[in-house]
């Protein structure tokens, strides 16, 4: 096992889960695995299937880039610009999933709360 790769995966999904108020039980629950089994892949311990990493993505809004540490921004220790910011990258990856009209309605709402 690839222990870097496996560090880098429990955080990231460690940072994800409690950015998005959700407990380990759930976020198990939800991709289909233990809550002990879960666990260990957030301290590091397990690297999970590529199934369940999709699960992963999915439930807790991480690109896959993100979850493997393909970006920029998670494999430098530089400090990451504002575009980087993993909240920004999550809006993004679920921006992407929506129609024109939502999209339309999301780029109003954002508008707004811009001003």
């Amino acid at each position: 096992m690839n222990q870097q790769l496996a560090a880098h995966l429990g955080a990231i999904v460690r940072l994800a889960r409690e950015q998005m108020s959700l407990t380990q039980v759930q976020v198990a629950d939800r991709v289909g695995l233990a809550s002990a089994v879960y666990s260990r892949v957030e301290r590091g311990h397990m690297i999970p299937s590529v199934e369940t990493m999709k699960k992963l993505c999915i439930e807790l809004m991480v690109s896959p880039e993100d979850l493997m540490g393909l970006t920029e921004s998670s494999n430098s220790g530089a400090r990451a610009r504002p575009e980087d910011d993993a909240a920004m990258r999550r809006l993004i990856f679920v921006a992407r999933k929506l129609d024109a009209g939502k999209m339309d309605a999301l780029l109003h709402v954002a508008t707004e709360l811009a001003r």
